[in-house]
């Protein structure tokens, strides 16, 4: 039932971005066809999805395809589910939001090949994580990437957009790759191109698993931005339109988390190392992103940076799920998976929340860069208030959902510190104290993105001029912050939700643990006494609204002609952490323009923020093996006849080899 509502959805999602297509010459009609679509896939894609938690039998369902060796095979489970439930209740939302987006931003572009291409991206999501066959999976994995590719280049006349675009693309095949290797490998183990007999797997060496583990989180990883395999994320969701941006760090980037945790499904049980390898890849990860987040002045670049930090924050969940489970601590390893899990669903709500926000601050003022910002909380104080609500869930405050997954990471990690003997309680304290580390800079960044791009005056003329969009542009980010409120006023029952799932990845009934209940937030009471502190909050803010005072000029340290040049610009508000706490390499590099004479009119300072490892490791590498590949050109030669010749020697030594194959065996 739930495999033939997954069908169900992609087949609507894609006759949706048909339609858009045929109607290409009228954007208007092009966006409300693709957004009605999506919105009616919702219905039995959330079905599919709530049928797969409540723990059905997850029965493969096939389907006649006339590829040699393929097959048409969906299959729901409750793993597959915690994906599929965030896919379809984020992507009509964003939809949404990009049909008042776009209207504003391209009144004469035809738009029916954007919104084709949004509608398959989201079809592809689902086929990606509901496919149960290699051919099946391979085939959705490369389209997903190639619809994400032309969505990023949507702004194509920009050399930066097309620089971000290909840079994701050569990204996204490097992965491929490795992910089409593993397959294959796993297909030759099992003896099956079947997911469900992968399971064959479990009885592998451990040196040959390990190197399927490692595989797994080089491949799977590139695609969900896993440091340092995230240096494609950072460039192309500045490049792609806001509600495309927000699709992919929701939940494009979620499809690499899941190929990893299907992959350990399929595993023998897990030594030690890996999860202390993948929580230790987590938290590096998270740390440096959310330290190149506070060097950032772009929103979006920022926020991107802000997405490689909460996958790696999934990672140290996942790891350390890996290390009790080879410990044989159960509940320490339902707590790590959970909180993963959990916040897979938070940061899909509050990402997409805060990219959607970015963009309403682009609609507004035609930049998201923080130095032309400033003051806008009054000119736009519904988007303000929105993207309050999103940044305190990203920095993980309560009441909002962004906490409570983290906790449950944190109290997985302190459970470890006490249950284990002697030397092996020291790697949990430390990733509890560089978990604390990451919260506090992500707590920096999003102040700073605040107060520089809300509070304040005006830094340009356009931020004066800015005002809140309308209709859409609100209503989308806005039931997303509801999501958010919903999930950390009420998490046991997404915890309960998640029971099914996270037993998968325990391997053992988390029933039988005290878990979720007695670590859920507190109930019904807790939620109602929650509602009540915030409603006292909001009417004592509209009390304080009310009374009169008298209008003046914010002090401007002694100056008589105070300008919005003198306040804090985004690099000075974390100079003190760029300075005292970030290591050097992480620092900008700075031109500065010193004064030439004794009356030179002025001078300037310059401070630009490179990522060190695209710029020491692997542009360097690109350039290297570009340059050995430039000396094999000559074999393009430009003559039929040379290629035939290629042919036909390429499929000579293709038979001998099939022959000495064939007599070997």
């Amino acid at each position: 039932m739930a495999a033939h509502l997954v069908l169900c959805a992609v087949a609507m999602c894609l006759a949706g971005g048909m339609l858009a297509l045929l109607c290409g010459r009228s954007p208007a009609r092009a966006a409300a066809v693709a957004t009605l679509a999506l919105g009616l896939a919702a219905i039995p894609g959330v079905g599919a999805a709530w049928l797969g938690l409540q723990g059905q039998a997850a029965v493969p369902v096939h389907w006649p395809w006339q590829v040699p060796g393929g097959a048409l095979v969906l299959q729901v489970d409750a793993l597959s589910s915690v994906f599929l439930l965030a896919i379809f209740l984020v992507a009509p939302l964003c939809a949404l939001y990009g049909s008042a987006y776009l209207k504003a931003q391209d009144r004469r572009r035809a738009l029916g090949v954007h919104w084709f291409f949004f509608c398959a991206l989201t079809a592809c999501l689902a086929l990606v994580v509901t496919a149960a066959h290699v051919l099946m999976f391979l085939a959705a994995w490369e389209l997903m990437s190639i619809t994400s590719f032309f969505l990023v280049a949507h702004d194509q006349q920009k050399p930066e957009v097309r620089h971000a675009a290909w840079l994701y693309l050569l990204a996204c095949h490097l992965g491929a790759a490795v992910v089409f290797g593993l397959l294959l490998y796993a297909a030759e183990v099992s003896g099956s191109l079947h997911f469900q007999e992968f399971y064959a797997l479990g009885a592998l060496e451990p040196r040959a698993a390990a190197l399927v583990f490692l595989a797994a989180l080089i491949g799977f990883g590139t695609k969900a931005g896993l440091a340092p395999l995230h240096v494609w994320l950072p460039e192309a969701h500045p490049a792609a339109p806001s509600h495309v941006s927000a699709l992919m760090s929701a939940l494009m980037v979620k499809t690499g988390l899941y190929g990893i945790v299907r992959v350990l499904t399929w595993l023998p049980a897990p030594p030690p190392w890996w999860g202390l390898l993948l929580a230790g890849i987590g938290v590096g990860g998270a740390l440096y992103a959310i330290a190149m987040a506070a060097l950032q002045s772009d929103v979006k670049r920022c926020l991107a940076y802000s997405t490689i930090e909460n996958v790696g924050i999934i990672g140290l969940g996942l790891g350390l799920g890996l290390y009790a489970s080879a410990l044989g601590q159960p509940l320490m390893a339902a707590l790590g998976f959970a909180g993963a899990l959990l916040h897979v669903w938070n940061h899909a709500l509050f990402k997409a929340l805060l990219f959607l926000g970015a963009g309403s601050l682009l609609h507004a003022t035609g930049t998201c860069n923080l130095n032309r910002l400033g003051g806008l909380l009054k000119a736009m104080p519904v988007t303000g208030v929105l993207l309050i609500g999103g940044s305190l869930a990203a920095a993980a405050l309560p009441p909002l959902n962004g906490f409570f997954g983290e906790w449950l990471i944190y109290l997985g990690l302190l459970q470890a510190a006490l249950a284990l003997p002697g030397g092996g309680a020291l790697p949990p304290l430390l990733l509890v104290g560089l978990l604390a580390l990451t919260g506090a800079l992500a707590l920096l960044v999003f102040v700073r993105l605040i107060g520089i791009a809300l509070l304040g005056t005006p830094r340009s003329a356009a931020a004066a001029a800015a005002h809140d969009g309308r209709g859409a542009l609100l209503v989308a980010p806005a039931l997303l912050l509801l999501g958010c409120l919903v999930l950390g006023l009420a998490p046991a029952g997404a915890l309960d939700l998640l029971s099914a799932p996270v037993s998968l990845l325990c391997r053992t009934d988390v029933h039988s643990l005290p878990f979720p209940s007695h670590y859920a937030w507190p109930g019904f009471g807790g939620l109602l006494l929650m509602m009540s502190v915030v409603a006292a909050a909001l009417v004592l803010l509209w009390l304080r609204r009310r009374r009169p005072c008298a209008a003046d000029a914010t002090w401007g340290c002694g100056f008589t002609r105070p300008s919005a040049r003198m306040s804090y610009s985004a690099m000075g508000f974390a100079e003190l952490a760029q300075n005292r706490v970030l290591p050097s390499f992480l620092r900008p590099e700075g031109a500065v323009q010193a004064p030439q004479d004794l009356f030179a009119p002025g001078q300037s300072l310059h401070l630009t923020p490179r990522d060190p490892v695209l710029a020491r490791l692997f542009q360097p590498l690109f350039a290297f093996l570009g340059e050995r590949c430039v000396r094999l050109r000559w074999l393009q030669q430009g003559k039929p006849a040379i290629y035939l010749a290629y042919i036909f020697l390429t499929g000579a030594a293709l038979m001998l080899w099939s022959l000495w194959a064939l007599g070997g065996g």
